[in-house]
Parts: structure tokens; sequence; C-alpha cells
């Protein structure tokens, strides 16, 4: 990346165009990957499916989604992410497509796997903002590369009204489906029209800041702890986005008795502000500091959790008079949607902070690092829905969604905890043991 000031500018209208088209691509991309939450529903109906099955749907995209990035990441700073982006584009229109045909469990499952490939365009966006914006501009470009999140809302909102206008027979004797297949079907066409538009829209000279480097010395970052430390604040921040967006239409449908259209919309409360905002916490971080951001992330996803997998009921007292009942807790759908959003607010937030990190620490390595961290962020969100599903099934309470969601922020909240003061020990050695203050200073 330049450092020249006159070429910076000069360089802007370009920077612009680069992170609007793949932006919108990655939006698109998105969406095509987490269509299943909204399709999941009329699908069970159709193939008579249980909750652990349909969750296995989603699960297999979501990994097909992870399992690329880190070499995806590698290809965009080597080629260029305009080259491997587009590509990527056309590849997902096939099984896109396929979707829309399937006749069996088994065929939707292959088909589901691979249409997945498209959620790996997150890390090729990454590496190819990061490659055209200054340092001090990464943490906001990327916040608004992130925010093309938003596309798990997109079926959300256009999904429940397709699948009840077009009908099932669909048009031309079936060449083109109706109902839930339809979706699909539209999607495979504008990937297609969005592959040409990012060829011709962004420029045919590219940056390429791992070009003609050894793939050993690009991998080399990722045997740092500090590596996999990101990681895990990516599972929490998005891993268990995703593995929500998915989850939350059922979560609606089977505990408050809702309608689809209804679940998916105040879904979609839930995916807006954990897309939207992720310009606003690039933004924090890069006035801020990542870590404080971060600091606020955790605890914004772990007090909602806290309520949200509390079971409803009440505790019998037994007394002299009798048994008496007391605490009595019902989660109504408005208290729920309200949580979800502070929950999606946080996680918002907190996707750009993670990223921000990145180009800090690894500024010659965002390609591989940054894949890494999305691979293994996504394949949270792959492992989390069976999660969810076993352990309803294990115990009864859909509340433990949230309990599983509790518990890993917990785990990377402390991590990150006991990381911060084991820097600020060796920032003050001499303090190192002394846990009293001394002299008059109040503490």
């Amino acid at each position: 990346m330049t450092t020249d000031p006159r070429l910076l500018e000069q360089e802007r209208p370009v920077r612009i165009r680069v992170l609007i088209l793949s932006t919108l691509a990655f939006t698109l991309m998105f969406a095509v990957w987490l269509m299943f939450g909204v399709l999941g529903v009329p699908i069970r109906k159709e193939f008579g499916l249980s909750d652990v099955q349909l969750s296995w749907i989603s699960a297999v995209a979501i990994l097909n989604g992870s399992l690329w990035r880190l070499l995806a990441g590698i290809l965009a700073d080597r080629y260029g992410g305009r080259l491997v982006l587009t590509l990527m584009l056309f590849f997902t229109a096939i099984p896109a497509y396929l979707v829309s045909r399937a006749g069996s469990y088994e065929e939707l499952l292959l088909y589901a796997f691979l249409v997945g490939f498209a959620g790996n365009a997150f890390s090729v966006g990454i590496a190819w903002n990061s490659a055209w914006f200054p340092k001090e501009q990464q943490g906001f470009a990327l916040g608004v590369f992130g925010a093309g999140n938003v596309g798990a809302s997109v079926t959300k909102f256009i999904g429940p009204a397709l699948i009840a206008s077009i009908p099932a027979s669909g048009y031309l004797g079936g060449l083109i489906p109706g109902g839930w297949r339809f979706v699909p079907f539209l999607y495979a066409i504008l990937l297609v029209l969005m592959g040409f538009l990012l060829w011709f829209g962004t420029p045919r000279q590219d940056k390429k800041p791992g070009q003609g480097r050894p793939l050993l010395e690009m991998l080399r970052p990722l045997r740092y702890v500090r590596v996999w430390r990101f990681s895990l604040y990516y599972v929490v921040v998005f891993g268990a986005y995703v593995a929500l967006s998915a989850w939350l239409p059922k979560y609606y449908v089977d505990v408050f008795r809702l309608p689809l259209h209804e679940a998916a919309l105040l879904t979609a409360l839930f995916i807006f502000p954990a897309s939207l905002l992720r310009p606003v916490g690039g933004y924090f971080s890069d006035r801020l500091g990542a870590r404080r951001v971060m600091y606020w992330t955790f605890w914004m996803i772990l007090l909602p959790s806290a309520v949200l997998m509390m079971p409803e009921g009440h505790i019998v007292l037994y007394t002299k008079q009798g048994t008496k009942e007391v605490m009595q807790f019902t989660m109504n759908v408005w208290l729920f949607t309200l949580l979800v959003f502070l929950i999606g607010v946080g996680m918002g937030i907190g996707k750009a902070a993670v990223y921000k990190h990145i180009p800090t620490y690894f500024p010659q390595d965002v390609g591989a690092v940054g894949g890494l961290v999305g691979m293994l962020g996504a394949l949270g969100g792959f492992f989390l829905p069976p999660l969810f599903a076993y352990a309803q099934a294990w115990t009864g309470l859909p509340q433990m969604t949230f309990f599983v969601l509790f518990a890993l922020t917990a785990v990377a909240f402390l991590w990150m905890h006991l990381t911060v003061i084991q820097l600020l020990q060796q920032e003050a050695k001499h303090l190192k043991d002394d846990f009293e203050l001394k002299g008059d200073r109040p503490c």
C-alpha cells in the first residue's frame, strides 16, 4: 500500500469503487450462503425432516463457507481480489441452481454443501480492501465491506413473499421453479450478473501484496497464539451470528408459534445491527482501539445471553403454611427480540474490532491471517447449529441455545482479559507482585 499522499488522493475514486462493488458482491454471496435459515421451514415440511436433519442442511453450507477462507485470502493477496471474487461468483451460481432442482434430502445436503462456497468471499474482500486502503482508514473500510453481512436478511425479507407468491408449479412448464425453489434459482441468475458487473466495474491493474512471495512465508504468521485468540473472538462475534441467523426463524416458529414471515422479519432485527453496525465498530476501533471495543462487545453479548438462557418457570418454596410460588419468569416475544437485538449490536461492533487487529499486527499478511480467522470463525457457525439442536434435545429446553452462546463468550472474554493483564504486567514488571498500594493514594 503506497503512502504517497498525492497517489493516495488519485486512487481515492478507484478505492471507493472497489469497496462498493466488493461489498455488493459480498452481500449477495452472504444472502446465498445463509438462505436456508428461511428456506429451511418449507424444506422441512416438503421432505418431512427432523430438527436435527434440518440443522445439518444449514451446517454443511456453513462448513463449506469456512473451509476455504484461508486459501481464498492467500489467493486474493497473490492474484488480486478482482479475479478471485469474480470466479467465485460464477462458480457459486452452479450449485445455487442445483439447489432449486433437488429431489431428495441427500441431494439437498450435497448441493447445500456446494453452494456454501459463497461464504469464502469474505476473506477475499478483506484482503482486497486492505490492499487498497491506507492503514488509518482500514478499520472503517473493512467495517463497510463487512456490513455485507446484512445479506443474511435479504432472504428473510424476500423469501417468504416469493415463496407465497410464486406458484409451486413454477412457470414455463417448470423451467422456472416455484415455491421455495424459486429463491435459489433467482440467486443463481443474480450471481452471474454480479460476476460480470464486478469484472468490468473494477480496475484491471489490481493490487497484489502477496505476489511473488513463497507460500510458506505467507503462512508463517499462523504460528502465533495471538492469531488463534483472534479466531476465538471471531467465533463469538461472527460464528455465533451466522448460527443465530439460521436458527432464529425456527426458534420463533417453534417457541413463540409465529408464522414464518413474522419470524423472518423479527430475525432481521437481529441481523441488521449485527451487520450494519460493523462500520461503526470499525470507526470506534480506529479512534479508541480495538481491544477496548472488544470489552464492550463481550459485555453486550454476555448480559442479554444470561437472561435469555433462563428457563421459564418459578421457584416453589415449602413453608409451614404450605407451598408458595415465587420469582415467576416468562419470556415474551418482545423482550426476547429486544435482548437478541442487543446481542446483534454487540456482534456488529465486535466483528470490525476483531479485523482491526489483523492489519495492525500483520500488515503484510492480511490474506493469510484474515483467512484463518475467518475460517475458524465461520467454522463456529458450522458447529453451533447442531450443538444448539443437540443441547435442546438433551434438555428439552430451547433456551439452551443461549447457554451455549454465554459459555462460549465467557471463555473468549476470560482469555482476552488474562492476556491484557499479562501485557500490563510485562509493561510494569516492578508492580507485578505488588498488590498493596504504598503511600496514601486512594484505591
